[in-house]
């Protein structure tokens, strides 16, 4: 079993995503409202925080706004199919448009889990 993640800042584009998986098969997906480093800091009253004051013109989204974090328990064999979804949606040669990485598991239970 695998566990995919995608930290999403196009949050406009979770519908589409969404029924990118479903026409994939992939469903059981978990989605959680997330918020970044930078945002976090850039939302603080920290005055010496020059760095990411100046990173602040590059953030497409307000300093509030929250990211979506997609987490799904997936079979070896749907990697390629959710992460050539995820690319079809998201295109991430553009910036802050989000991250996805995959990670193996070595224990996942639960109602659809089972090899």
């Amino acid at each position: 079993m695998k566990l995919f993640v995608l930290v999403l800042n196009q949050t406009e584009k979770l519908g589409d995503l969404m029924r990118e998986y479903a026409k994939e098969k992939i469903c059981g997906a978990t989605i959680l409202e997330s918020s970044g480093m930078a945002r976090s800091l850039l939302g603080s009253q920290e005055e010496d925080i020059s760095f990411f004051n100046s990173i602040r013109k590059y953030l497409r989204h307000g300093e509030n706004e929250k990211t979506k974090t997609i987490f799904a328990v997936i079979r070896k064999d749907q990697e390629d199919t959710i992460l050539n979804a995820t690319k079809r949606v998201i295109d991430f040669s553009q910036p802050d448009t989000g991250i996805m990485f995959v990670l193996n598991l070595e224990y996942a239970f639960g109602k659809g889990l089972e090899n």
